[in-house]
């Protein structure tokens, strides 16, 4: 008999009818088949899930979550949809954002206020143990898909054993549910979200990302990236975790502690912990240990017998992840001064050939949230990620690696700088050759400024917006120099000073002299560090050639700074020629900051230098800012140092330092009372000036023609030359001169609204050029 009663069938000789083994799934025994076998057959259906489960499984948010009530409110205009029965698709909100920037505790925050809109319950995956512990590809997102099942009610027998069949599965049971929200935490691929999408109308998926995962867009995704907290929020977290009160025991202490941690939420947890869990260690003293860049991160940490938590940690992770040429950018970017810089410092830093080579490993940073974009477009590192990069390069490259980031960066603004010098003004005394920033008829070339309609302004605009981290370069390569340097120091400069204005000098003259060694150290002291040798000569050219801006806005904190570095290396340079411009240069802010007697010490040594060279230009241009020291001292000495310069000027054939002599000349001969004289002077150095095309100071000559006419008693005349001078110098950017010249044309208005109206305007101008004149200015306008 067969197994199912029948008659047996006979069995062909030679034919046994048996299986060794094991046989995992189904066996057909058949003796010859003509065509394919099927196999009908029915699986066992999923148990119903649990009546009246309703899952909530989304961690509740942290204590003391602060701020983000904006990137809140968007995600609520994100995940609206969820609402409408009606709406096509499933609303997803992906948060993203530099490790310890709080994606989860935002995404527990919003899940917790917004319980009741998901009747389906909230479902919550964290991949992060997930990767951890799956195999193969595509594990996590089985693994993920196995976990939401069971939450649903399904039994682990009836489990599907394929992603495919398991995503399938959960459609089918998310879409009876509806009205659902799932959260996944630590994404870092499409496919896990898009596997995990609820179907039920009403239903949401928030997703948190330390990757910037654009493919989502074409999901309907909207991605919401979290910035740092702002000080006062930080504040606000601190006092949370170690209480109100020892917060207002020590209030500066805790917002100077907020912006070392800049604003990382992470950071700023770890420290409180800290302040919790060492109760005599004081705010004040925590801010002391993190004050040192070198032990920052080290000591944003909290500790304990199985575990230690710190913000290295959390950057490790992103950082390991991160392609080669992405991870060879990072350490890189580590060591470049200033606080942001474009694609093309990025090549530059990186030994490569060209912006466009950057972009790839630029934008792989972006997408790993190691990177800020900013809104101009221009790149950032926060603060604590740039000391990590700093770190991971100090273990994994060669030493000296900053050294030449520093040089190659500080290589690439000089070339910039001097391009931008001479599209304000090419026939300025240079003791820089610019020979190799020139094209072949004299033009600038290359930069941003070789196709400009307005080189000039566009010029002074990029190095205004550079300021900062040129300055920044400066101090690097002071800081970075062996050899013959002195500098120390290891952290990275990022702030800028204030300030605004102008000045000038005379014609590029010949050239430099042959010069001499710098012999002792003189004059007034110089910013502590200088490079060596090697670096020293392009950081006294980018300093000579930076002047160009504080001559047209007045930061003169900056001003003073980067002419201390530019002395500095120009000393250890030996160029008798560059410190003696520098030196007499500097006495310009020192003289507009009060320092008058640190400012006649850098004159005495720069005309010592300038003697040496025997550049007549050059000492020409000393005298020139001799008689500046000596106008507020004593107007007569002022008049004979004009005299030498206006001399030496015009034995070097120099006709624009001769112009400009004659202008100071003026100057001086109507403040020691020899008005008729000084109108004439002045006349002719302004029709000098006009026939140089030199406007700016044209405008200055016109200007002091408007006041000694206020002298002679000529009001209507000494109005119409300030008013025409101040519209002249506004148009010219010559802020600083604009001012004086409202202040003046204030004095002689009848209208007191319109004299009113002048005065706002120059102490917006010093205001915003931290000139000390503001709280004069300002003291004029309450007083009426």
């Amino acid at each position: 008999m067969s197994a199912h009663g029948g008659p047996e069938r006979p069995v062909a000789p030679g034919i046994a009818n048996h299986m060794p083994g094991t046989v995992d799934g189904q066996l057909a025994q058949v003796g010859v088949a003509h065509g394919p076998i099927t196999f009908n057959y029915h699986s066992a259906q999923p148990a119903p899930p649990a009546a009246g489960r309703r899952p909530n499984q989304v961690p509740r948010p942290p204590r003391g979550f602060v701020d983000r009530h904006r990137t809140l409110a968007e995600l609520d205009e994100v995940l609206a949809d969820a609402d409408a029965a009606e709406a096509p698709g499933c609303p997803i909100g992906v948060f993203s954002g530099l490790p310890g920037i709080g994606k989860s505790a935002a995404a527990s925050q919003w899940a917790h206020t917004h319980q009741d809109r998901f009747p389906g319950g909230q479902l919550f995956v964290d991949f992060a143990p997930l990767r951890s512990t799956a195999t193969g590809s595509g594990g996590d997102v089985s693994e993920a898909l196995a976990a939401c099942l069971r939450t649903l009610g399904v039994q682990d027998p009836y489990l599907p054993a394929g992603v495919a069949e398991r995503t399938a599965l959960y459609r089918d049971l998310s879409a009876e549910r509806g009205g659902m929200l799932v959260v996944l935490d630590d994404v870092t691929h499409p496919a896990q979200v898009t596997a995990l999408l609820p179907q039920g109308p009403g239903s949401a998926l928030l997703a948190t990302s330390p990757w910037l995962l654009g493919e989502l867009v074409l999901d309907g995704a909207s991605l919401l990236q979290l910035d740092v907290l702002d000080t006062d929020s930080a504040v606000e977290l601190l006092a949370t975790l170690c209480g109100p009160a020892r917060i207002a025991g020590e209030p500066d202490a805790a917002r100077r502690l907020a912006e070392l941690c800049g604003g990382l939420p992470m950071a700023v947890r770890l420290c409180g912990a800290r302040l919790l869990t060492h109760r005599r260690l004081t705010i004040a003293g925590l801010v002391t240990e993190l004050t040192d860049e070198q032990s920052r991160l080290s000591r944003i940490s909290v500790s304990s017998p199985h575990e230690e938590r710190t913000v290295s940690a959390a950057l490790d992770l992103a950082y390991r992840d991160l392609p080669t040429p992405a991870a060879h950018l990072y350490r890189t970017l580590a060591h470049v001064p200033g606080l942001s810089f474009d694609a093309a410092v990025a090549a530059v830093a990186a030994g490569l050939g060209s912006a466009a080579e950057a972009r790839e490993p630029l934008e792989a940073l972006e997408r790993a949230s190691l990177l800020t974009v900013l809104d101009d477009g221009r790149y950032a590192l926060h603060s604590l990620v740039r000391l990590h990069a700093r770190e991971t390069s100090r273990a994994e490259d060669p030493s000296g690696t900053a050294r030449e980031v520093v040089a190659r960066v500080l290589g690439h603004y000089r070339a910039l700088t001097v391009q931008a010098d001479l599209a304000v003004r090419a026939d300025r005394l240079r003791i820089t050759d610019t020979a190799e920033f020139t094209g072949p008829s004299g033009g600038v070339h290359g930069g941003p400024f070789a196709d400009s309609a307005d080189p000039a302004r566009d010029a002074l605009g990029w190095l205004e917006a550079e300021r900062g981290n040129i300055l920044a370069v400066l101090r690097a390569a002071g800081r970075s120099g062996t050899g013959t340097g002195t500098g120390t120091g290891t952290g990275t400069d990022t702030g800028a000073g204030t300030g605004t204005g102008t000045d000038s000098g005379p014609g590029p003259g010949p050239g430099p002299g042959p010069g001499t060694g710098p012999g002792p150290g003189e004059g007034a002291g110089t910013a502590a560090g200088a490079p060596g040798t090697d670096l020293a000569r392009p950081v006294w050219q980018t300093a000579e050639a930076f002047t160009v801006l504080f001559l047209h806005h007045r930061h003169l904190a900056d001003w003073r700074e980067s002419l201390e570095l530019g002395v500095e290396a120009a000393r250890h340079d030996g160029a008798a020629a560059a410190e003696a411009r520098l030196r007499s240069l500097l006495s310009r802010p020192l003289l507009d900051l009060g320092q008058d007697a640190a400012a006649e010490a850098h004159l005495d040594t720069a005309e010592r230098r300038a003697a040496e060279t025997g550049h007549l230009v050059l000492q020409a241009s000393v005298q020139e800012f001799r008689g500046r020291y000596w106008d507020r001292h004593d107007p007569a000495r002022a008049v004979d140092a004009y005299r030498a310069s206006l001399a030496l000027n015009a034995e070097a054939g120099e006709p624009r330092g001769e112009a400009l002599a004659r202008y100071f000349l003026g100057c001086a001969q109507s403040a020691a009372g020899e008005h008729r004289t000084a109108l004439a002077t002045l006349e002719e150095a302004r029709d000098a000036l006009l026939a140089l095309d030199d406007g700016r100071m044209a405008a200055r000559a016109l200007a002091d023609l408007g006041r000694t006419r206020a002298r002679l008693g000529d009001t209507a005349g000494a109005v119409a030359a300030l008013r025409r001078a101040a519209a002249d110098l506004r148009e010219g950017r010559a802020f600083h001169y604009e001012a004086q010249a409202e202040e003046d044309l204030a004095d002689l208005l009848e209208d007191p609204d319109e004299a009113k109206a002048c005065l706002r305007r120059a102490h917006m101008i010093y205001e915003d050029g931290g000139s000390p004149r503001a709280a004069l200015v300002l003291a004029r306008l309450t007083a009426d």
